[in-house]
């Protein structure tokens, strides 16, 4: 039977060993980071979550003081990447730079890994829209005419993809489920063949990025209609969002943010999290935002933990309904 003394000196030696434990903690965080730092960026070079993770490994290098750098691990839809940076070592050496296609990933492919309980949530650093465009020779000008021309023509309006279960795909097969309409599906091995067949009139129309798509818009080769965010874009504020033109409650975006694996330390989420928000409010970088149709976002990790648990259940629900299968 504990004595008195006996239970103090236990509560003595324990609040020691938990001092001890947080001040070389601190030390430790004050010190981070001390080598480099890596960026894996699940997807080959060149597309938007490769930009995101670059422009920012950049500005992170500087701001830091230690080479931030991006390694690219292409592979199932981003799930490949995604595994190897869970499995990482959580020190903070090893950062993943996920996208709006992370939620779709549970329930396309077979994880090796828990979507949530197995990441360490940072920051979501920007988001986006798609931009509906059409080829000029449908005759439709707004959301609500093309689910008008849908309803009269069901099936027959043919519309691209970057491939099936892309987030492109679903922001369309949700667009379909909400309008009660039909269309047939093109699937392609990529935006760059999909948007080339949408410009030849072989396929109708495509869900395509800001970066993308304006150019062919602004040199009439194919017309926007719509933007999937709920508010309109600074780069094109003339297009109207899907909601305001004709199927009101409708939105998606396409998203950017930053993960680790379990248990990364608070002290660096949180000096990561600072990071990545004074960064983003810089006026060089809302510039080149901006220009890739994209927001600058932030918040807090819990935020973005949020989003990722919601986007699952909604992305679930559709890739049922619709059937989709990964390629």
């Amino acid at each position: 039977m504990k004595t008195p003394v006996t239970s103090l000196l236990s509560t003595l030696r324990w609040a020691s060993g938990a001092l001890l434990s947080a001040l070389a903690l601190s030390a430790w965080s004050q010190s981070y980071p001390a080598k480099p730092v890596r960026i894996i960026v699940p997807f080959v070079p060149g597309g938007g979550v490769d930009f995101m993770g670059r422009l920012l490994a950049q500005k992170l290098s500087e701001s830091m003081g230690q080479q931030v750098i991006v390694e690219n691990r292409g592979g199932a839809g981003g799930v490949l990447g995604v595994e190897a940076g869970v499995r990482s070592a959580p020190d903070g050496y090893t950062l993943i730079m996920i996208s709006s296609s992370y939620p779709v990933s549970p329930t396309l492919y077979k994880l090796t890994f828990d979507p949530i309980a197995d990441i360490t949530p940072i920051i979501l650093a920007a988001t986006g829209p798609f931009v509906i465009v059409v080829h000029p020779s449908l005759p439709v000008k707004t959301t609500r005419d093309l689910i008008a021309l849908a309803k009269a023509r069901p099936g027959q309006i043919n519309y691209a993809t970057s491939g099936a279960g892309s987030g492109v795909h679903l922001a369309t097969e949700l667009f379909l489920y909400m309008a009660g309409i039909r269309m047939n599906h093109i699937p392609y091995k990529g935006t760059g063949p999909a948007l080339t067949d949408t410009i030849a009139g072989q396929t109708n129309l495509i869900f395509g990025s800001v970066s993308s798509t304006l150019p062919l818009v602004k040199s009439g080769r194919l017309r926007a209609i719509a933007v999937t965010t709920a508010k309109r874009i600074a780069a094109e504020p003339d297009i109207p969002t899907v909601a305001e033109s004709g199927l009101p409650g409708y939105e998606t975006f396409v998203w950017q943010a930053l993960i680790g694996p379990k248990g990364l330390p608070r002290p660096v989420v949180d000096r990561i999290n600072g990071e990545v928000t004074k960064i983003i409010a810089q006026k060089d970088m809302e510039e080149r935002f901006r220009q890739e149709g994209l927001t600058p976002s932030g918040g807090t990790p819990q935020q973005l933990l949020d989003l990722v648990r919601k986007e699952i259940d909604v992305w679930h629900k559709i890739i049922v309904r619709a059937g989709i299968r990964a390629e």
